[in-house]
């Protein structure tokens, strides 16, 4: 379930009031300590509160409070808007037809306005099947409404100025050079996502922890100094990322 320590704001809220906010996202279905994704989320988010203060925090637990997948009244709201005109956020219940493109925009609109509120994105992704899980991949899905992430008055992207930080935990090594660099359709995914959103690329971090499969697979043993080396290299990554703000 969803744990704020305040409440989102209103997507007209200026850039300036934003800078200071924090959206973490956990997407990880492993709900235990075991979840390196958790762990190094976990870390970034203590050491940006030691930081900044826990007054502009959000978190969301994609596992614990799941986001639902689009259904035909979503579909239908948001070809409707990009056929007759793109709105703002706070236009588009006006523009609803019916209980279930009401529903559908209740869903979604929360989500909207935690992303637009944050100054900072943290997502704890792990790789599944060589790409993102579908926790998160529902949350991308929803957020991604027609028009709403850009300013109506001049074109702008809404998220230009945002961070996003991606804590990406691998069970083996995909990283450069390594033989299964060219499987890894996690962060070239994450990347060309947010990219296209208008997120300028260096406000753009991704931080890798991999072999995180090497300290109980068997056939991974010999890389368990590799997996250590990895994820204190994270660590420490993320702990500079945080104090950086």
């Amino acid at each position: 379930m969803t744990s704020p320590t305040s409440s989102p704001s209103p997507a007209s809220t200026s850039r300036a009031s934003q800078a200071a906010g924090l959206l973490h996202l956990d997407a990880s279905a492993h709900r235990s300590g075991e979840s390196v994704s958790r762990r190094l989320t976990a870390l970034f988010a203590e050491t940006w509160r030691a930081r900044h203060g826990s007054g502009a925090y959000r978190y969301r637990d994609l596992a614990a409070d799941p986001v639902p997948p689009l259904d035909t009244a979503y579909c239908a709201l948001g070809r409707r808007l990009e056929r007759d005109g793109l709105v703002p956020l706070s236009g588009v219940a006006a523009r609803t037809r019916g209980p279930g493109e009401e529903r559908e925009w209740a869903r979604t609109r929360p989500l909207i306005a935690e992303l637009l509120a944050a100054g900072t994105v943290l997502i704890g992704a792990p790789m599944y099947n060589f790409s993102v899980s579908a926790l998160l991949k529902a949350w991308i899905d929803r957020v991604s409404f027609p028009g709403v992430l850009t300013d109506p008055d001049t074109g702008d992207s809404l998220l230009r100025r945002t961070k996003v930080v991606v804590i990406a935990s691998r069970g083996g090594a995909y990283g450069p050079g390594t033989p299964r660099e060219s499987w890894d359709f996690q962060i070239p995914y994450l990347r060309a996502y947010f990219g296209d959103l208008g997120v300028a690329e260096e406000n753009t971090r991704f931080v890798t922890a991999e072999l995180t499969l090497a300290g109980f697979a068997p056939h991974l043993a010999r890389f368990r100094g590799l997996a250590e080396d990895s994820l204190a290299a994270a660590r420490a990554e993320v702990t500079a990322l945080a104090t950086a703000g």
